[in-house]
């Protein structure tokens, strides 16, 4: 199984989440991760805002992957996120952003957030997997091509 999967469960996608921030995409990682991970909502939007604020996480094409460390985070976890209308996220192309993949890794996590990242960012870079994911009706779906090698 790939690193993605290792690190994203099924009840860890959410499809067609009405949001119109950033700020609430963040709200909402914290309330799905508060649920699914235990980890504490502040904690998760804190965490994600604070790397925000060092650099926009969009990537372009319509993605952002959202990350960050924190000493409350026991192993990696990930959440995929496809909004109901695009987001704007400063992205370098100037393009809002309609999926989102939020990574948390522990406060002492060595590179191998680095090899999600990269592996993330491979995936996202590919136009079929972004239209793909853009079409699919169920999480399942969602974590199918998330996953697949």
């Amino acid at each position: 199984m790939s690193l993605i999967g290792d690190i994203l469960p099924l009840s860890h996608i959410v499809l067609d989440l009405d949001v119109g921030s950033k700020k609430r995409i963040f709200e909402q990682a914290g309330l799905l991760l508060e649920n699914e991970a235990g980890l504490g909502r502040a904690d998760v939007f804190e965490c994600l805002f604070a790397r925000e604020k060092l650099g926009t996480t969009g990537l372009g094409q319509g993605v952002a992957i959202p990350h960050g460390r924190h000493a409350a985070v026991k192993k990696t976890v990930g959440a995929f996120i496809r909004v109901k209308e695009p987001v704007s996220f400063d992205a370098p192309d100037g393009k809002p952003v309609s999926l989102v993949f939020v990574l948390l890794v522990p406060e002492n996590a060595s590179g191998s957030h680095l090899e999600v990242l990269s592996e993330l960012a491979e995936k996202f870079s590919v136009k079929s997997v972004r239209e793909a994911l853009m079409a699919v009706q169920t999480p399942a779906e969602a974590h199918a091509i998330l996953t697949a090698e």
